[in-house]
């Protein structure tokens, strides 16, 4: 297991909470509540950091997600948050119906971005900022929905392995119902994410932790006692994912192109010429 310093961690987190609000000028912030661990944790930081200025969206879809919806409700009534629940069957099962679409692959990642369009919706009406809830984990894999569940006005997570997010969930006194919860997207029956992914989440972070910050090569990976096929296809999964990671590519025909010279920080502010 990699280790963390919980304490550290949570303060630097619930500051970096106040800094991305007072930053952006946002008024709250909202969040998808899925009764998982990675969100539960990420409501736990949102409410030290804020109170009340944060609502729960709980997005349900399919019966197969019930459990998850009461998971959720408890977190929610736990914390005393404000939330909001809507399913989301009436708006994916009618486009799914006139559509013809069949391949689950197809109808998770639709409803993913149905997620996010609501979570986005409610933003714009509080003008309040997205905050997301990948983990280290999920972001190098690329184990995520292009603009669905990836879409966040940042990543509270998203420098924490899924193993670390346990270590901080204990630490923060996260009920036990949810840290025993087999991890899931939820997005058809019986879908788990180490079963999709083929590998425990306690081996591929290790596998993730000496490639991407140890740096070490994938022979040297494998001399450490890993199995050849779960090193390579995780370092394949990794470069393959990249594009998930990155703003979309803009062919260069200008001075300062977005993305490639011009990259000033997402809080950067013009000065105002009258106060200088």
């Amino acid at each position: 297991m990699i280790n963390l310093n919980c304490e550290f961690a949570e303060k630097l987190l619930v500051n970096f909470i106040l800094d991305q609000k007072e930053k952006t000028g946002a008024e709250s912030m909202v969040f998808g509540l899925s009764g998982g661990l990675d969100s539960t944790v990420s409501a736990y930081l949102l409410k030290e950091a804020l109170g009340k200025n944060i609502l729960a969206l709980i997005l349900p879809y399919g019966d197969w997600t019930k459990n998850d919806m009461e998971d959720a409700l408890m977190v929610a009534k736990e914390l005393n948050l404000n939330y909001e629940i809507y399913s989301l069957d009436k708006l994916a099962l009618g486009y799914f119906e006139d559509m013809q679409v069949e391949d689950r692959l197809r109808q998770g990642n639709f409803v993913s971005r149905l997620r996010s369009n609501v979570v986005f919706d409610f933003s714009k009406k509080l003008k309040a900022i997205v905050a997301g809830s990948s983990n280290k984990t999920e972001l190098l894999m690329g184990y995520g929905t292009w603009y669905g569940d990836l879409a966040a006005s940042f990543y509270l997570l998203g420098d924490l392995y899924k193993t670390q997010v346990r270590l901080l969930a204990k630490y923060l006194g996260v009920p036990d119902r949810i840290l025993s919860k087999v991890p899931t997207a939820g997005l058809w029956p019986g879908q788990t994410d180490e079963g999709e992914m083929g590998i425990t989440y306690e081996e591929l972070d290790k596998i993730l932790y000496l490639l991407v910050d140890k740096r070490k090569t994938v022979e040297e990976v494998i001399s450490e006692g890993f199995a050849d096929k779960n090193v390579r296809r995780v370092a394949q999964q990794v470069f393959a994912s990249a594009f998930k990671r990155k703003i979309p590519t803009i062919p260069k025909l200008s001075q300062r192109t977005i993305g490639a010279d011009f990259l000033y920080l997402k809080e950067y502010r013009p000065k105002d010429s009258k106060t200088e």
